[in-house]
């Protein structure tokens, strides 16, 4: 009897779930939140159908603000930039929910921020709204809010000073000079949302970041039960590292800083390997980054060997941005490769992870024109 195999994911039929799923693919959970965490998965998606991402809620600057502030609803802006990278939708309907509003009370605001927030006034909860917007835009994997709790950020700095709400933390840490010690939610230890921790004890890998480490990272960590269940799980955990430091956040730290700032705010067990950035940064970005205080992060890795987590440094540098981003194929395809070599799964399942690897490695080559 001939095989047939599904086209987009090369797995035969015969391991297909009931919605269309390959249950072959490596479980992949991503964690974190603003740019970073939408670049990535746009490479992810590549890999695998089973992606999850879960995002932090905690954002109170920008469109996502007003809108909060306005109708009482949870931040829509990262969810959207998550959602928009998973999407398979035509380019026109791409281009008008990234469409901001230029004249007119809605000045600066997302049409996407609209729509999720209209979702939310006709749904019972801010998940339920963020999933029907996954459905109406047919994303691969799901997004997921971390919690459905209204919560708020907290800064606690080195000179004893504290500051409510993410969108100030910026403008006190640079006025006072000094560094953040500790970050908390409030109220503390809200509830996690039951499907990202399923999705947690469930993944094969958990991803947290690329993103900015204080309010994109860590205020997931601080929802209750997130940050327990990671370093429980049965999972290949990996940290991706920024590329460069960031201002009003980590001026200064190195890449041994950034985790050790996760596992302060967390538990042992939640890093096992650490993926950083060993591409060349142009001088023209470095001296760009200069004048907001920020260069390339240095890596410090005598420090990851006496913590006994493993160093990965790979090119990840994206070539084609106007920013020192991660290129998204290059990090996607520098996971899977982590994650074979690593976790190794048997029989059909190395086939599904290494015909993954095959097919983001095939969009790079075709997006260099190799």
């Amino acid at each position: 009897m001939a095989t047939f195999y599904n086209d987009k994911t090369g797995c035969p039929e015969s391991c297909q779930e009931a919605d269309g799923i390959c249950s072959l693919e490596p479980k992949i959970v991503a964690i974190g939140g603003g740019t970073g965490l939408s670049t990535m998965l746009r490479g992810l998606k590549e890999c695998t159908s089973n992606i999850t991402a879960i995002v932090t809620v905690a954002d109170d600057g920008g469109g996502s603000g007003w809108l909060r502030q306005d109708l009482g609803m949870l931040p829509p802006g990262d969810i959207r930039n998550c959602i928009l990278a998973l999407a398979n939708t035509e380019p026109v309907m791409q281009r008008i929910l990234n469409y901001r509003f230029e004249d007119g009370a809605l000045t600066g605001q997302s049409f996407g921020n609209l729509f999720l927030a209209a979702l939310n006034g006709i749904y019972d909860s801010f998940d339920e709204a963020v999933r029907h917007m996954g459905e109406v835009l047919a994303i691969t994997g799901r997004v997921l809010p971390v919690t459905n709790a209204n919560v708020h950020l907290v800064a606690e700095f080195e000179n004893g000073t504290t500051v409510f709400g993410e969108s100030k933390i910026y403008a006190h840490k640079k006025e006072h000079q000094c560094k953040i010690t500790r970050v908390r939610l409030s109220p503390e230890h809200p509830p996690a949302l039951t499907q990202a921790l399923e999705a947690i004890n469930g993944a094969n890998m958990i991803v947290l970041g690329p993103g900015s480490l204080y309010t994109s990272i860590i205020p997931n960590l601080l929802v209750s039960g997130i940050a327990g269940a990671i370093s429980r799980a049965d999972a290949l955990k990996i940290y991706v590292c920024n590329v460069m430091t960031q201002e009003g956040e980590t001026e200064g730290y190195t890449a041994f800083d950034h985790v050790s700032e996760l596992l302060a705010h967390s538990l042992p067990g939640l890093i096992d390997v650490c993926l950083v950035n060993d591409s060349k940064i142009p001088e023209r970005l470095i001296k760009r980054y200069e004048i907001e205080s920020a260069e390339p992060t240095y890596i410090d890795r005598k420090r990851f060997e006496n913590a006994g987590i493993k160093l990965l440094q790979r090119p990840l540098f994206s070539e084609t941005s106007e920013f020192a981003r991660h290129d998204s194929l290059l990090l996607a395809a520098e996971l899977m490769s982590a994650f074979i070599e690593i976790r190794n799964r048997p029989g059909s399942l190395g086939a599904a992870d290494r015909r993954a690897h095959d097919r983001v490695t095939a969009r790079l080559r075709a997006a260099i024109g190799d």
